[in-house]
C-alpha cells in the first residue's frame, strides 16, 4: 500500500502512533472487560472517555503533519531538493538520547494523564461536586442530603448509578447544567428530574430488594396542637410494610406493590404523576390482570390510549429519599419532641408555624423576622416569660431558624410547597392518588381507602391519657381537634397541604 509523501514526518508518524497504540488499547480492554469481566464496572470510563481522547488527538496530529509537510517539500523543490523520510539512527548518541526521552515522556504522560483522568472522574462523582461546586443552586439539595437516611450514600449512587454509558449521559446532562448555572438561565425551584430518573431497579434495588422480607415497623408520631399549653397528641402507628401470616391468611403489606409476584401499572395526567386516572393490577404467576379507572373523574379512552403507561417502582411512593423539604408543622413537632424547643413556653407551637408560613426574601430576613416575632409575642402577651425564661425563648427561636434553614431557601424558591411528598397521605394525596375509593373496575371491584391496610393504631391520645388497643386490634382514629366525622370523608391534605 502507498502512502502519500506528506506523510514523512514527524508529526504525523507521532499522531499514526498514538493513535493505533490508544486504538489497540481501547479493542484490549474491551475484550478484557467482555470475556474476563476485568476493570469493574468503571472500565468503560477509560474505554468510552480516556482512551478515544487520545486517539483523536493522534488522529488530528496525521493531518496536521501533512499540511506542514507540504509546505516544506513546495519550499523544497523550489531550491530543487527533494524531502525523504525521517532517518533515525541510533547509532548517532543525539538520535538514541532524543528517542529514549521522547518514548520515556509519552508513556509517563500516558500514565499521568490516565491517573489525573481517573481523579478527575472521582471528584466528579463526590457529593462535594454534587453539592457544593454550584453551591446556591444545589444548596437545597445539598442540606437536605445531610439530614436524610442517605447521607453516606454518595448522590451519583441513586442519580447515575454504575456502568459507563449511564456516566456519559449524565455528565452531558450535567453540561447543559453548567451552562444554565453560568448564564443564569436556571429554574427556581429546579424540578425534579422526574422523566430522565435511573429505574429504582438499577439504583435503589442495589441496596433494598423486594424479595427480602421486612418486619412491619413501629412508628411513634408526637404531634402539638397549636394551644397556649401546646398539648402533646401521641399516636403508636404500626406500619405494616411487608407482608405477614396471620390466623387470616396472608395479610398483603405495603410492600406488596414492588412484590415480584404483582405488576402494577398506572397512567398520569400531569408531570409530577400526581393525577393517576388508570391503574392496571396483574398477577405475574397466573397472568390474571384488572384494570381500575377513576369513576368521578373520567377521562376519555382516546386520551388514556395516548399517555404513557408506566410500571410502578419504588420512586412512586419514596419519591423524595433524600431531598425531603419537612412541612413546618411537622419538624417543628420534631424539634419540641427532642426537646430542642422547649415545649412549655406558652404558645411557642403556634408562633413557630405561624412565623413558618410566610414569605420571606432571604434566610436573613427570615432569621430577623422569627426573632422579632417571638419576642413581640411574650412582650406584649406574656412578659414574664420573656424576663424570667429569656435563655428558654433563646434556645426555641435559635432552634426554629435552624429548622427554617434545613427545609425552607428563599433564594431558591424551596420549601415544602414546592415538592410533593408521596409517602403517607397527610400534606399530599400520596397513597390516596390511587387509594381513594374512586377507582373501581367494570365489576365494581375499588381500590380501598382503608386506613388499616397500611397501618394499624396501637395506641393514640394526649400525654398521659393514652388509649391502647387490646389483642393487637387496631383502634380507630380519634382526631385531635373535633373535626366530627370528616376525617373519614376527606383526605387529610384538604387542611393539611403542603402544595398551594
Amino acid at each position: 500500500m502507498k502512502l502519500p509523501s506528506s506523510i514523512k514526518n514527524w508529526i504525523s508518524i507521532t499522531g499514526a502512533v498514538l493513535a493505533i497504540f490508544n486504538l489497540a488499547s481501547i479493542l484490549s480492554l474491551m475484550l478484557l472487560s467482555y470475556f474476563f469481566g476485568f476493570g469493574g464496572s468503571y472500565i468503560g470510563l477509560f474505554i468510552y472517555i480516556v482512551l478515544p481522547v487520545f486517539m483523536i488527538l493522534g488522529l488530528i496530529l496525521i493531518p496536521v503533519g501533512m499540511r506542514l509537510y507540504r509546505k516544506k517539500a513546495r519550499k523544497a523543490e523550489q531550491e530543487g531538493k527533494r524531502l525523504a523520510w525521517p532517518v533515525m539512527d541510533f547509532n548517532n548518541v543525539a538520535v538514541r538520547n532524543a528517542s529514549i526521552i521522547f518514548i520515556v515522556g509519552t508513556v509517563f504522560l500516558l500514565i499521568i494523564s490516565s491517573v489525573g483522568s481517573y481523579e478527575a472522574f472521582h471528584y466528579t462523582e463526590s457529593v462535594e461536586f454534587c453539592g457544593k461546586l454550584c453551591h446556591q443552586v444545589m444548596e437545597p439539595e445539598y442540606t437536605t442530603y445531610h439530614g436524610s437516611s442517605h447521607e453516606r450514600v454518595a448522590c451519583v449512587a441513586c442519580h447515575v448509578g454504575s456502568g459507563a454509558s449511564w456516566y456519559v449521559k449524565s455528565k452531558m446532562s450535567g453540561l447543559y447544567q453548567v451552562y444554565s448555572v453560568l448564564a443564569n438561565k436556571y429554574p427556581k425551584p429546579i424540578p425534579t428530574p422526574i422523566a430522565n430518573l435511573r429505574p429504582a431497579q438499577e439504583t435503589c434495588e442495589e441496596c433494598h430488594w423486594p424479595e427480602k422480607f421486612y418486619d412491619w415497623k413501629l412508628r411513634i408520631q408526637h404531634s402539638f396542637l397549636a394551644d397556649d399549653q401546646n398539648t402533646e397528641n401521641i399516636v403508636y402507628l404500626q406500619i405494616k410494610t411487608s407482608s405477614k401470616n396471620n390466623s387470616h391468611g396472608i395479610q398483603k403489606g405495603i410492600h406488596q406493590h414492588i412484590s415480584p409476584d404483582v405488576k402494577i401499572e398506572y397512567k398520569t395526567l400531569d408531570d409530577k404523576r400526581q393525577v393517576i386516572p388508570w391503574v392496571r393490577y396483574t398477577n405475574t404467576k397466573t397472568g390474571a390482570s384488572e384494570v381500575y379507572t377513576d369513576h368521578e373523574n373520567p377521562v376519555s379512552q382516546s386520551l388514556l390510549d395516548s399517555m404513557e403507561t408506566r410500571v410502578m417502582d419504588c420512586l412512586d411512593c419514596h419519591n423524595r429519599p433524600s431531598h425531603d423539604y419537612q412541612v413546618p408543622q411537622n419538624f417543628i413537632d420534631k424539634l419540641m419532641a427532642e426537646g430542642k424547643i422547649p415545649k412549655t413556653l406558652p404558645s411557642i407551637k403556634l408562633l413557630a408555624v405561624t412565623a413558618m408560613n410566610q414569605d420571606y426574601s432571604s434566610r436573613d430576613s427570615a432569621f430577623l423576622a422569627i426573632d422579632a416575632q417571638v419576642k413581640e409575642y411574650y412582650e406584649l402577651v406574656d412578659p414574664d416569660v420573656l424576663a424570667s425564661r429569656k435563655d428558654e425563648v433563646e434556645q426555641a427561636i435559635a432552634a426554629i431558624q435552624q429548622g427554617y434553614a434545613n427545609n425552607i431557601f428563599p433564594e431558591m424558591k424551596v420549601s415544602w410547597k414546592s415538592y410533593a411528598n408521596n409517602i403517607g397521605h397527610m400534606e399530599a394525596d400520596g397513597c390516596f392518588r390511587c387509594h381513594n375509593d374512586r377507582h373501581a373496575t367494570p365489576a365494581g371491584k375499588l381500590i380501598s381507602k382503608d386506613c388499616n391496610l397500611c397501618h394499624d393504631i396501637l395506641a393514640q391520645g394526649m400525654a398521659g391519657d393514652i388509649t391502647y388497643s387490646s389483642s393487637f386490634e387496631s383502634l380507630e382514629f380519634i382526631h385531635p381537634m373535633d373535626i366530627g366525622e370528616d376525617w373519614k370523608t376527606e383526605n387529610c391534605s384538604t387542611c393539611h397541604s403542603a402544595l398551594y
